[in-house]
């Protein structure tokens, strides 16, 4: 027989671990995701230009990173302002855009500056990825880019 608990306490904290393993799931699917197109980027690069390859592919990861966060800014702005939430004012949601933009630049280059981008390397040497057609990876930020300006348009 399954040991059932009845309590109000132990239901929030269920719920509160579901959601964060729900969060822990989603954030190490997307570090793997960004830090394999991150090594596409670095791979390519590093063939062609030996000593910007490391800036490239982390101004690549922060382009994609920063296209996507706009993506879903614009699309909670539309959605809050369908609902006729007040949250925030414009001017305050571009300044905390480009606060977290600037974040977003700084994590990557410390992030794959360092000794975790040798790690990394190592491990993606030893895996035999798929190699991303270099003109689709550019297109994705674009793609979130022209995206977030069709949602913008609609509000």
């Amino acid at each position: 027989m399954p040991n059932v608990h009845y309590g109000l306490s132990y239901i929030k904290t269920c719920q509160w671990e579901t959601l964060a393993g729900f969060l822990i799931f989603i954030s190490t699917f997307f570090m793997t995701l960004f830090d394999a197109l991150f090594f596409n980027v670095f791979k390519h690069y590093k063939d062609a230009k030996s000593k910007k390859a490391n800036q490239m592919a982390t101004l690549y990861i922060s382009i994609l990173q920063v296209a996507i966060l706009l993506v879903l800014g614009v699309f909670f702005a539309g959605f809050f302002n369908q609902m006729n939430m007040d949250t925030m004012s414009q001017d305050k949601a571009w300044f905390l855009f480009v606060l977290a933009a600037v974040f977003i630049f700084f994590k990557n280059w410390i992030q794959y500056a360092g000794r975790k981008r040798k790690v990394l390397n190592a491990k993606m040497l030893k895996k035999k990825g798929t190699n991303y057609s270099m003109v689709m990876l550019w297109l994705l930020p674009i793609a979130c880019v022209v995206l977030a300006l069709v949602i913008l348009q609609a509000i």
